[in-house]
């Protein structure tokens, strides 16, 4: 099993990045959070890795710390979520905020998140609210709205970019062109764009 990577950024292009770790190119696909945290190309990073294995492929998934790598591998026990699906809710709430969700039974703000329905929805706060609890205490207080305002990172990136790792996350192709539209001004880079994107498809 490889537990972690320490090594250079070869290339970032969310989801998917690679590092080189001792001559050897490793592919990874990591949801935006972690991608958003990434040195430039060319510096070192160490990621914390997921490897599932399956008969038509074994992909190894990349994180900025071990929390989330230890709620990617809550998600992916609950009946009918997969990896793709892990990645977007990674991708759009953190830890903590999932965490909140889910003890607090918010149905409605989890389906906010690509392909994620009602029911699936309510399975993760049935078959996680304990198990998150084990896993990181007890849930932490939601956010004031000035503190959340001040949490949130600034928009930026170019279009085309956005687009395709939005796709990537699950969203359908008009969906993301039109979240992209919505939030996308001169000036932005993709991680920016991605963020703002992000966020206006959970409000």
């Amino acid at each position: 099993m490889i537990g972690r990577l320490r090594g250079e950024l070869v290339y970032k292009q969310p989801p998917a990045l690679m590092v080189e770790v001792g001559g050897v190119g490793y592919e990874l696909e990591a949801p935006m959070s972690t991608c958003f945290a990434l040195p430039a190309v060319g510096e070192p990073v160490t990621l914390w890795t997921h490897l599932q294995v399956r008969e038509d492929a074994h992909t190894l998934y990349g994180f900025s710390d071990e929390t989330q790598r230890s709620l990617f591998r809550a998600l992916l026990k609950v009946s009918g979520v997969g990896a793709r699906m892990a990645l977007a809710i990674l991708s759009g709430m953190s830890p903590e905020e999932f965490h909140r969700c889910v003890a607090e039974g918010n149905v409605k703000a989890l389906t906010r998140l690509p392909g994620i329905g009602k029911k699936t929805a309510e399975r993760l706060v049935v078959e996680l609210r304990d198990r998150l609890d084990r896993l990181f205490g007890e849930a932490p207080a939601a956010l004031s709205a000035g503190e959340a305002a001040a949490a949130v990172p600034a928009p930026g990136g170019p279009r085309e970019e956005a687009v395709q790792a939005l796709e990537a996350l699950g969203y359908r192709s008009a969906e993301a062109e039109k979240l992209v539209r919505a939030v996308a001004a001169d000036g932005m880079d993709s991680q920016s764009i991605i963020r703002a994107a992000l966020r206006a498809s959970l409000k």
